[in-house]
């Protein structure tokens, strides 16, 4: 093949798969409702299974919806008929992901979870198979074919269950009302938690507090931005910051000026230097950098008194830029 032609094929499976996805508009009915509203009225978890690559994607959805609030569990079907059928509890309901929807460890699980008395919820590309048929609600997955040449390898059916997992998923979010700070606290660790929690006080607090008054001589400037290693110090009156002075305001200093020695820091220092509440977001305190196009910002407290220093090396660390 021709490069033109590779990538008019691969467009052409794109485009294949966004079809799918947009037919699965059409299937949405009462029983997507319904299984919606089983799920957030639940007093247990949902459980979902399947095999091959549907449960590849059910390990998806189960990640989707325990990130976002929903208890959710993955069961292997193979497992679940040779022993890990311990995992379904009374009040849980079971979401059955299967293109075929007649697979044989499908088939043996069913009659199982309805006499268990679970609500079973069939992810199913066949209405007319066993799963469909003994399901107590069904989301219709159905595809015309899969994007592959030979009409074989799971792309499209695959594609349309992910979609219609990530459709459940979202639609609880909206149901529940879960926030953006709900989603935080349960992603402590990763970035996205971060950028919605951390604030400017966790980060400065482990920085030095370069300080200096206005009436310091600039060999005392010197010393501070140089010893505090932030390259840059407050001048402070009344425990206010009133400016900045920065080592390239030094340097610029020197241009003009050789001979220093009469000079202070409000000679040199730049007046009213921007400054951050240290409850306020780390993101804000990266935004406000970036737009004032500064490396760091004066942190201050609710009576407006000099904290310390957040520099956006800082901020780079946490992995929020």
């Amino acid at each position: 093949m021709e490069k033109t032609d590779i990538l008019s094929y691969a467009e052409k499976v794109l485009l294949e798969e966004s079809e799918a996805v947009g037919n699965l508009r059409r299937y949405l009915d009462d029983d997507f409702v319904k299984s919606v509203e089983a799920i957030l009225h639940s007093k247990g978890r949902l459980v979902v299974t399947g095999i091959g690559k549907s449960a590849i994607i059910g390990q998806k959805i189960v990640a989707t919806l325990n990130s976002t609030g929903t208890p959710a569990a993955f069961m292997h079907a193979a497992d679940a008929i040779h022993g890990d059928l311990g995992i379904i509890q009374p009040d849980d309901i079971v979401l059955c992901i299967s293109k075929s929807g007649n697979t044989p460890e499908i088939a043996l699980l069913t009659p199982f979870l309805k006499k268990n008395g679970n609500i079973l919820i069939a992810m199913v590309g066949n209405l007319e198979s066993v799963l469909a048929r003994e399901a107590h609600y069904v989301l219709n997955c159905s595809v015309e074919r899969e994007a592959s040449p030979n009409n074989l390898a799971p792309t499209c059916s695959s594609t349309a269950q992910l979609a219609m997992g990530d459709a459940i998923a979202s639609t609880l979010i909206k149901l529940r009302g879960f926030s953006s700070e709900d989603f935080a606290r349960l992603h402590p660790g990763g970035v996205l938690g971060k950028r919605l929690l951390m604030t400017v006080k966790d980060l400065y607090k482990f920085n030095d507090v370069p300080m200096v008054y206005p009436n310091a001589p600039m060999q005392e400037v010197i010393l501070e931005i140089s010893g505090k290693c932030l390259g840059v110090t407050a001048v402070v009156t009344d425990g206010h910051v009133v400016g900045a002075i920065t080592d390239g305001d030094l340097r610029r200093m020197l241009q003009r000026t050789p001979d220093y020695s009469k000079l202070t820091a409000q000679d040199v220092m730049t007046k009213e230097p921007k400054t951050i509440h240290e409850n306020a977001l780390v993101v804000d305190a990266l935004e406000l950098m970036k737009k004032k196009n500064i490396t760091n910002l004066f942190v201050v407290d609710n009576n407006n008194r000099y904290m310390g220093v957040i520099h956006i090396h800082d901020i780079i660390k946490e992995g929020i830029y």
